[in-house]
């Protein structure tokens, strides 16, 4: 940490988060289940395995192309359970609130709120509301914490990819992070793009049925899709090998990021996920997700040798190029 602060890139999901976690986090709550570091937690509290899990949304605007805070903590929530193997049932809620935030607009969050859970079928089952003095907060930030059960016969985890597997992407990349950033005070830009949240239960359920072998999957929220292959590739360690010209970013937003000098690998997404399975049944899946609406979905890579974790890029002329994580925050704020 510099100067022993914490600093707005400490919430980024790049490599001081990483450091943050690691370091400071860990040195005092470190647990068997813990340690894992997966987007939910696997606990075996009942018959079946239970998936736990916690997010906490500060996103500046509160409204955006594509969704707002209400609708991001729905999904967000969902979709960490998702990717875990598991399906999500019940979710807590909890608001703070700054004093003076408008009540139409706490209704406009709740109604969308509301229409999240009901598309993917979760109940909101607890909750708690705090307010805290004008000046002290920013509008309104919201946790949401969700539990599922597990609904794989295999654990999905870094410890389960294997060399030649697989790495599947469902989608075109940073559409939620350009979308955010197109919105801010000294942007404000109308370019047409639309967040992707959206929750993935119904997709990765689908994906679980039709196929034995996916070893691992992981969605790409902060830090992007270079944010969370790196993570990956550490825990691993193991060598990726992604493909650039493979990799989907639509044309609005490879524009909007080479205005501004952004690379889309780290722009954060709300409704993409990574999986990585066997070369076996990669095709079975990609073909699966066209048919689920995820036109877009692409092979991007491969699991290659043993190492201490590397990601590396075949760029698009030919070349390579060895990813690392973004020093800094593209864009605080983005969930």
């Amino acid at each position: 940490m510099i100067n022993d602060q914490i600093l707005l890139a400490h919430g980024s999901g790049g490599v001081l988060t990483n450091k943050l976690v690691e370091e400071t986090i860990l040195k005092y709550l470190q647990n068997e289940i813990l340690d894992n570091l997966g987007d939910s937690a696997v606990l075996n509290i009942f018959k079946e395995k239970t998936c736990f899990t916690t997010d906490s949304y500060v996103i500046n605007p509160i409204f955006f192309p594509g969704g707002d805070i209400g609708s991001l903590s729905v999904n967000g929530t969902i979709n960490d359970l998702s990717v875990s193997g598991a399906k999500p049932i019940f979710l807590s809620l909890s608001f703070i609130i700054e004093e003076g935030f408008k009540i139409n607009e706490f209704e406009k969050i709740l109604k969308s709120i509301s229409k999240s859970c009901k598309k993917a079928k979760v109940k909101i089952v607890t909750g708690d509301t705090k307010v805290v003095e004008k000046g002290h907060g920013d509008k309104i930030f919201i946790n949401t914490a969700g539990i599922g059960t597990f609904n794989y016969h295999k654990n999905l985890s870094y410890n389960c990819i294997k060399e030649g597997d697989c790495i599947i992407l469902n989608g075109a990349i940073a559409e939620h992070g350009v979308a955010i950033l197109s919105k801010r005070e000294n942007f404000n830009i109308e370019t047409g793009i639309l967040s992707d949240s959206k929750p993935l239960n119904n997709v990765i359920s689908k994906l679980l049925k039709i196929s034995e072998n996916i070893h691992c999957m992981r969605d790409a929220t902060r830090g992007g899709l270079a944010g969370i292959l790196l993570e990956l590739a550490k825990q691993s360690k193991y060598t990726f090998k992604v493909y650039e010209k493979n990799i989907p970013v639509k044309k609005e937003v490879a524009s909007f990021c080479e205005i501004l000098g952004l690379d889309p690998l780290y722009i954060a997404n709300e409704g993409k996920f990574v999986i990585f399975s066997s070369k076996n049944d990669a095709e079975k899946i990609l073909k699966t997700l066209h048919k689920l609406g995820e036109k877009d979905a692409k092979i991007i890579g491969e699991v290659k040798e043993k190492s201490n974790g590397r990601v590396v890029l075949e760029t698009l002329v030919g070349g390579k190029r060895e990813l690392d994580h973004y020093p800094g925050d593209i864009v605080p704020r983005i969930c």
